[in-house]
């Protein structure tokens, strides 16, 4: 019988503390933080939720070899389960988006949940997928700024997006393992998106983005420098996972810059809870 703990496995639950940030850095940027932002962050976490079910089910028969502990391939989630409440999460994302949104959260939601069932379905295992996957996250900073002026939110969306190619690039190797050239690659980009988030700050809040890009940085670049000096598979997907947790770190910079420093440091605050949460569910 499916219980409660084996769908939040399914859906890697913990993980999701690295979505909300996005919406929040979102409406900071673009001067759209209203009473509306939670639930379009809520919004943003069930669309997240959906797509990693959406994945697993895509995934069951590689799964079945690589990793049989997964929910669906050990028979405590079954596939219909699986695709069921992806599509029924879906829905209901897209379905507070709009009712919170109106018009303008509706046109991002609806490209947003496309992108992320077209990422599980077809672009994944493609050359495209790590791109795909950052358009995922770019679309939900935007999906934040649907309030208000999106151009300013640009920029966030770009810096969020970029971070999300590291990760998926990365995530494509945590059951082979890379060779030394990827995380490095990736281990660069990563020195580009803290600095992009640290500068332009408010005047109010000059060393707060500072700070919270640099606590992201020494996070996620630490974990990739050790794949860089093992690139094994475990060390792999200790990097992913080091990417997934620390996100909330820089999308609290990117939020502080935005002029909400409290606001900013509220959800950096989320890293150090999911690396905890992440020790009992896998982010990954």
């Amino acid at each position: 019988m499916t219980t409660l703990a084996d769908l939040a496995e399914l859906v890697r639950a913990p993980a999701a503390l690295s979505v909300p940030g996005d919406v929040i850095a979102g409406a900071a940027a673009a001067g759209a933080l209203s009473p509306r932002t939670p639930a379009l962050a809520g919004a943003s976490v069930l669309l997240y939720w959906a797509g990693m079910a959406a994945n697993d089910w895509a995934d069951r028969r590689l799964d079945a070899e690589e990793r049989p502990e997964r929910p669906i391939p050990s028979g405590r989630v079954t596939p219909a389960a699986a695709v069921g409440l992806a599509a029924g999460l879906t829905a209901a994302g897209v379905g507070l988006a709009a009712a919170v949104g109106g018009r303008r959260a509706a046109a991002l939601a609806v490209p947003l949940a496309a992108t992320i069932w077209g990422y599980d379905l077809l672009a994944k295992n493609t050359a495209a997928g790590p791109a795909v996957m950052a358009a995922c996250r770019g679309l939900d900073v935007l999906l934040g700024a649907s309030g208000g002026r999106m151009t300013r939110a640009l920029p966030a969306a770009a810096t969020i997006a970029a971070h999300t190619w590291t990760v998926t690039a990365l995530s494509r190797r945590e059951v082979t393992g890379a060779d030394a050239t990827l995380p490095m690659r990736t281990l660069a980009g990563t020195a580009v998106v803290a600095a992009s988030a640290a500068v332009a700050a408010p005047r109010r809040v000059a060393m707060l983005p500072a700070v919270l890009a640099g606590w992201y940085a020494a996070r996620y670049g630490a974990a990739q420098a050790e794949v860089v000096r093992d690139p094994s598979a475990g060390r792999v997907r200790a990097a992913v996972g080091a990417g997934i947790t620390g996100l909330p770190a820089l999308q609290g910079a990117l939020t502080a810059r935005g002029g909400a420093g409290l606001l900013g440091v509220a959800v950096a605050a989320a890293a150090p809870l999911g690396r905890r949460l992440a020790r009992k569910v896998s982010p990954t």
